[in-house]
């Protein structure tokens, strides 16, 4: 059997299994720690690694100890100051030693606090968009450029060397030299048997018996060679794992980003709407790799804007919602037929519009835009509810698939976007 030890190193001499245990047995800590490292960073700073610190209490583990009574003397490999015999006085000032935290105030001596881990940029991504999903994922039809996986198909006789199956060829090897050699051996037995018969009854001076025991002899050593040339392995015994590539159904899905950029919506405001978009982004193009994005910003008018518009274009003015909306259904009849697509949406907007019309957002939303989106999930950055927060707020209980949330601090955002994204049955952050 083949046995294979990977012995390959992550960051400072660790070994990556014994980092990925660490993960899980301490993921409780570590998801806490995220999620307030997450609270005070900048919107260009969500993805990069965190020093995450755990309380030394979190990091105990079983130990064997002596039991009471009985006599010890031990001296520690590595020892350098004491000899067997030697007694050691307690340190003073608490069981944990100077420096420990517990005891008196002291002028000497020294401890540690808590475990300090440095999780990479990966692992702390991992970490910040664990038991996220797009709800209602499916399969609506298969994508016109299909994916394509491999999968075994049993063993083909020829291949390259790596894809080897040696236990397999060793077999068809072990089957060939029995069928090929079986009739031969068989006739071997019998014409050793029927030799040991002649010598045993072979008298001396009995010319005819020596010659069919001479003749005996040559045919035995004839066949012996004749067994001994069938080849161990023969190029035909080879054989080799095959692999086919199959299609496989591919779930084509597209993000709208609806972002108010109007005179009403501050710098605070529009940081908050920023960071919900960003985590957003990243949350999509990190699980998704085939998702479409389309951006849109608004303020009387709506307009399809690239990433960096997106992000960082500073037009502003004044508040027509509904523009956003009918612009996205635009888009979906020229480029995404809801028979094809899974159409997910996501609005940010501080509440305030034009008061004539808010109506007209909610009946774009209930008659044109949920029957064709899997999911909408609108968030609200101001606290006070205006009047599109009360006609969204209409059509909260006839769909299901429509979520709205508020988020009026930088705080609020990781806490409101697990809700809005988490998977089915996984508790809210």
């Amino acid at each position: 059997m083949q046995q294979i030890i990977d012995r390959r190193l992550a960051g400072k001499n660790k070994s990556i299994g014994n980092r990925e245990r660490f993960l899980r047995r301490h993921k409780e800590q570590i998801r806490e720690a995220v999620k307030r490292a997450i609270d005070g960073r900048g919107i260009r700073d969500v993805e990069r690694g965190e020093d995450i610190p755990i309380p030394r209490k979190d990091l105990s583990e079983p130990v064997f100890g002596h039991g009471p009574g009985g006599v010890r003397e031990i001296v520690h490999p590595g020892n350098q100051e004491y000899v067997q015999g030697d007694r050691i006085e307690r340190p003073k000032g608490g069981s944990g030693g100077p420096g420990g935290g517990k005891g008196q105030a002291s002028d000497q001596g020294e401890g540690e606090d808590e475990f300090v881990f440095a999780l990479s940029k990966e692992e702390f991504m991992q970490v910040f968009f664990d038991d996220l999903a797009l709800p209602n994922l499916v399969r609506t039809q298969l994508a016109d450029m299909p994916e394509w996986k491999s999968q075994r198909a049993g063993f083909s006789s020829d291949g390259t060397p790596n894809n080897l199956h040696v236990v397999r060829s060793m077999r068809g090897a072990l089957s060939r030299r029995i069928a090929l050699g079986a009739a031969a051996r068989r006739e071997l037995h019998a014409l050793e048997d029927r030799l040991a018969e002649r010598q045993r009854a072979a008298l001396p001076g009995d010319a005819a018996v020596q010659a069919e025991i001479k003749a005996l002899a040559e045919q035995i050593t004839a066949l012996r060679a004749r067994v001994e040339r069938i080849p161990y392995l023969d190029p035909i015994d080879l054989r080799y794992r095959s692999r086919i590539r199959v299609p496989v159904p591919t779930s084509k899905a597209v993000m709208f980003c609806l972002m108010d950029v109007s005179g009403s919506m501050d710098e605070g405001r529009k940081e908050l709407s920023k960071r919900f978009f960003i985590l957003l982004y990243l949350f999509l193009t990190r699980h998704y790799a085939k998702i479409d994005l389309v951006f849109i910003r608004h303020h009387t008018q709506a307009q399809e804007v690239d990433e960096e518009s997106f992000f960082h274009a500073r037009e502003t003015g004044g508040t027509v919602v509904s523009s956003a909306l009918v612009l996205m259904e635009e888009i979906v009849k020229a480029r995404y037929s809801p028979a094809e697509w899974n159409i997910y949406a996501a609005q940010a907007s501080d509440g305030d519009n034009w008061h004539h019309d808010s109506g007209r957002c909610r009946e774009l939303l209930n008659d044109k835009l949920l029957p064709l989106v899997r999911y909408f999930a609108y968030v609200q950055v101001a606290e006070e509810e205006q009047n599109l927060w009360e006609e969204y707020t209409r059509l909260v209980d006839a769909n299901r698939h429509f979520a709205m949330r508020k988020a009026t601090e930088a705080s609020q955002i990781y806490p409101v976007f697990r809700d809005l994204f988490k998977k089915e049955g996984a508790k809210a952050a």
